[in-house]
């Protein structure tokens, strides 16, 4: 009996080995995430930010005004890019540092813009012109029977 009560207390000593060594190989394997390019949600709002800020201090320095770095750069966070456009005017200001032509072309006011002033006129002109079309239309009517 002796024999038996070794051989079950090695298999559980064995048993507790592997679970261990195993659960220590897991803990070493996933400290690396960050060495193999896994990205977590939090570093990856956290490079989000510093693009965004990135974008904005090159607009600046750019002489760009900060609506048209809006308008460039769509997916960006406008308060990032905010944030990074007046740190940059900040350094140029107490460094006396000139800006640097921008290469791209301003971008065209977007249509869209100029459509809203439009529609306004035409919205006042749609509320007569339906009125006035079906009496157009009956009177064309009942002349050409």
């Amino acid at each position: 009996m002796r024999m038996a009560w070794s051989s079950v207390a090695a298999w559980r000593w064995t048993r507790a080995w592997f679970v261990v060594t195993g659960m220590l190989m897991g803990v070493m394997g996933l400290s690396g995430c960050d060495q193999l390019g896994i990205e977590t949600p939090e570093k990856a709002a956290e490079r989000q930010v510093a693009d965004a800020k990135a974008v904005g201090s090159a607009c600046r320095h750019a002489m760009r005004a900060i609506e048209d770095c809006y308008l460039l750069n769509p997916k960006a966070e406008k308060s990032a890019v905010f944030t990074g456009w007046r740190e940059m005017d900040e350094y140029m200001r107490e460094n006396k540092l000139e800006g640097i032509a921008p290469v791209v072309p301003r971008p065209a006011p977007p249509a869209a813009a100029s459509k809203p002033s439009a529609p306004a006129d035409n919205d006042d002109e749609d509320t007569e012109e339906p009125e006035a079309k079906p009496g157009k239309g009956k009177s064309a009517k009942s002349s050409g029977h």
